[in-house]
């Protein structure tokens, strides 16, 4: 009995046992499972965020759009990183092998983590106390620079190891390598080492030798700290590391390294940008913004294909600053603060091959050429005579330039009596003569006739776009305008009545060769051929015996016209050859008084003569082209008078076939002009 009740004891306890087993299994089965789960969770709220890397096959880094001249030379970039996308197939592989050797020399090996370097940096940084060593291979480092933050955290190493592992499944070695290499920061504003080859040593990546390529890959530890261009010594040092390390790896031989580090670095001057076409520059960077936006102006490299002649930019800035002083000097004015702006154009097309809109764009970037409206003063009358022409009249057309006194209830008298500059009157004179020696008196009268809506109309249709007081004061250029407006309309002239719109950019191309736009020239015929060769030809007399003389020197056919305002305010002149126009403007910002002397002929003709002897150098003379209709006759150069006799007085004037002039006994004396004798 006591042996069997034992027994029984015994098989209760052994239950009992396998009970308290499985309890216990069970309890560490759902201890396991909720830290799975716990894990499972963690790990799904650390990556829910993390991006997809589909995209890296597309690569499309922010590159810098670039701006070209006329000739497809390099003139400016626009970036927020100025990056340059170079192939990994034309990075030299001793090139590609010293960024590996100097940043994750097992590249090739792990599969985008490396493991061994992550516990090495681990316990370093334990000891340390805080965060001193990173185990980043070039992979997270790709990671780190398309995907994540640079912050210092284990969360955020732990989010760049699970990418980099993705990224690694995904991509080939030298995809990853691609990304890197054009991705990365190497100092001085350079991204990528394209922009960085360029900027160190003058050549591009594909060019590198193993000197350059060692030192190149010295910089992503410290950019700044290992610059050779501030820190040579640093850089030197840095470059031998490197070189160490690629020898060390079996990248290259102990002889190869050896004469790496013996060869001299030859580094590119470091010279400040020559921002000779500023002012033009910062009007293409305003137009394409405002067009296509600035992510697509800064991040798309755009490649933007303008007009500007480079070379002649750097003539008419020269030629600016020349003028300028030259009235500094005479004048005796402040430093700096008299300014200027110069305009040039191509007559046939619109193409602007010149644009300075003042003297120091880094102290004003105000544009005086595009932006600002002032007083042409005289500069304006060509376009009061074109009109008259249109109307009728001719360069032969008497006008008495006489005393004239018009109701004005602004002025004390209740009356605008306009003056003409040198406070004469002529008597009868020739509109040619008028406008040769710039009377005001007789522009007045003449808008008078032809009438003041008809000539505004006119002169709207030519191409001025600024308002214009309709009275006739106008004549004389009191209403403002801008410099590329009166260029503009004189170019009408030039070009046989046609109009053209003057454009800067030629052609835009985004990184793909997709065309953004492209401008084709289209001339509008606005005014007669003849009206226009008309005018043309009188002011060829302005050029050779009026107020526009002093560039006469150019020696070749030039038409053109100065103007100066009320207080010598504002100074003008434009002339142009059958090919080229180019308008001057010369003033203060403030619209203060230049002195006397400072007219047009004075102030602004000199610079417009600096700048196209250059332009026109080694060009052929050109001579302005005859329309059909027009014919010249002999006539009195003081009446206007048809004459049959050569002489003295006599010149060759210009009409349509349809309207000739009469003759006259030139043997007896103009009783009007007697009057004024």
């Amino acid at each position: 009995m006591m042996f069997g009740r034992k027994k029984k004891i015994q098989k209760v306890s052994k239950g009992t046992r396998r009970s308290r087993i499985l309890k216990i299994l069970a309890f560490f089965v759902v201890l396991i499972a909720l830290a799975a789960g716990a894990a499972t969770y963690a790990f799904n709220e650390l990556t829910r965020d993390l991006p997809g890397i589909d995209a890296l096959k597309d690569y499309r880094p922010s590159i810098a759009s670039r701006v070209y001249d006329e000739n497809d030379e390099l003139i400016d970039e626009f970036f927020l990183e100025d990056r340059k996308l170079v192939n990994i197939s034309d990075v030299p592989k001793i090139a590609q092998y010293a960024f590996v050797a100097a940043e994750d020399s097992r590249f090739y090996q792990h599969q985008g983590v490396d493991f061994r370097s992550i516990f090495r940096a681990f316990f370093k940084n334990v000891e340390a106390g805080k965060i001193v060593q990173g185990g980043s291979t070039i992979t997270q480092q790709v990671a780190k620079l398309m995907y994540l933050t640079p912050e210092r955290k284990y969360i955020r190493k732990f989010k760049e190891a699970i990418l980099s592992y993705r990224i690694d499944r995904y991509l080939t070695k030298d995809e990853i390598l691609n990304l890197y290499l054009n991705q990365i920061y190497l100092g001085h504003g350079a991204y990528g080492i394209e922009a960085a080859s360029l900027g160190y040593f003058g050549k591009s990546a594909k060019e590198l030798t193993l000197p350059e390529a060692a030192m190149l890959a010295g910089l992503p530890k410290a950019p700044t700290t290992y610059s050779p261009f501030q820190y040579l010594d640093r850089a030197k040092q840095r470059q031998i590391y490197v070189l160490t390390r690629m020898k060390e790896e079996g990248f290259i031989s102990a002889e190869q390294m050896t004469q790496a580090i013996e060869a001299p670095v030859k580094l590119r001057p470091v010279k400040p940008k020559d921002k000779v076409a500023a002012y033009f520059v910062e009007h293409v960077r305003r137009y394409v913004q405002e067009k296509y936006g600035s992510d697509v102006l800064y991040r798309e490299g755009l490649a933007i294909y303008t007009t500007i002649n480079l070379s002649a930019q750097k003539a008419a800035r020269e030629a600016l600053l020349k003028g300028l002083s030259e009235m500094e000097e005479r004048d005796k004015y402040k430093k700096g603060l008299i300014q200027g702006a110069l305009y040039c154009m191509d007559i046939k097309t619109g193409a602007i091959r010149a644009l300075v809109g003042g003297r120091d764009f880094n102290k004003s970037e105000f544009n005086r050429a595009i932006q600002s409206r002032r007083q042409p003063g005289s500069a304006f009358k060509p376009l009061i005579y074109t009109a008259a022409f249109d109307k009728g009249m001719n360069p032969s057309t008497q006008v008495v330039d006489s005393p004239l006194a018009l109701e004005d209830p602004s002025q004390e008298d209740g009356f605008w009596r306009p003056k003409n500059f040198d406070g004469k009157f002529l008597g009868p004179i020739t509109i040619r003569t008028a406008l040769v020696q710039s009377r005001n008196v007789v522009t007045v009268k003449i808008l008078q006739d032809i009438g003041i809506d008809y000539a505004i109309s006119y002169i709207i249709n030519m191409g001025i776009e600024s308002p214009l007081s309709r009275n006739l004061s106008v004549a004389l250029g009191s209403s403002g305008v801008t410099l590329q407006e009166l260029v503009r309309a004189y170019g009408v002239l030039g070009n046989g009545g046609k109009k053209v719109q003057p454009f800067f950019i030629r052609k835009i191309v985004d990184r793909t060769g997709n065309v953004f736009e492209e401008t084709r020239v289209d001339a509008e015929q606005v005014i007669d051929p003849r009206i226009a060769f008309m005018t043309t030809y009188v002011m060829q007399d302005v050029v050779e015996s009026g107020t526009g003389r002093r560039v006469k020197s150019i020696g070749r056919p030039v038409a053109g016209k100065t103007g100066t305002t009320n207080d010598t305010r504002d100074a003008w002149f434009v002339g142009f050859t059958p090919s080229l126009i180019t308008g001057v403007w010369i003033g203060f910002d403030q619209e203060k008084n230049m002195g006397r002397q400072e007219v047009g002929g004075r102030a602004a003709a000199p610079v417009w003569l600096y700048f196209m002897e250059k332009v026109l150098k080694d060009k052929p003379v050109e001579s302005f082209p005859v329309p059909e209709g027009i014919v010249f006759i002999k006539v009195n150069a003081k009446t206007g008078l048809r004459v049959q006799t050569e002489g003295p007085g006599i010149i060759d004037e210009c009409f349509l076939d349809t309207a000739m002039p009469g003759e006259k006994d030139e043997t007896k004396p103009d009783e009007t002009e007697e009057l004024f004798r």
